[in-house]
């Protein structure tokens, strides 16, 4: 048997306190949508807008006694990030802390190759010239 697998789709999920809070979070910051279904109540689905189908997808996952990452350095690992390239930081800036990130204390690169964000729930993100 050889080849690989032929997913329809690829999705990266978030472990956070608030599945739905999180997902906002991201359709907002992206221009995506949130998708839910009621027989899943701790899971969020962020999904390119109708009409689009990128072949990715976020997830979030709502979990008891979430740890919020610790980055660089701490107890809680970063476990996993996203790295958004744009076509100007300073743009996306301005909008990802519309949406509600916050800029990270640490930013260990040039402000002109990426800069270093959390979300809502703690998970880094850069945003990265494209």
């Amino acid at each position: 048997m050889g080849g690989s697998i032929r997913p329809r789709r690829v999705a990266v999920t978030f472990d956070c306190p608030d599945a739905h809070a999180l997902a906002e979070f991201y359709a907002k910051l992206l221009g995506w949508r949130v998708h839910e279904d009621a027989a899943e109540p701790d899971w969020a689905d962020v999904l390119p807008p109708e009409g689009e189908d990128h072949g990715f997808a976020l997830a979030c996952q709502q979990v008891e006694n979430y740890r919020m990452p610790q980055w660089p350095d701490g107890d809680v690992p970063q476990q996993a990030h996203l790295d958004l390239y744009v076509d100007s930081i300073a743009e996306a800036t301005e909008l990802a802390l519309a949406a509600g990130a916050s800029k990270h204390e640490v930013q260990p690169g040039s402000p002109n190759s990426f800069v270093v964000f959390t979300d809502p729930a703690g998970h880094p993100f850069c945003l990265c010239r494209a």
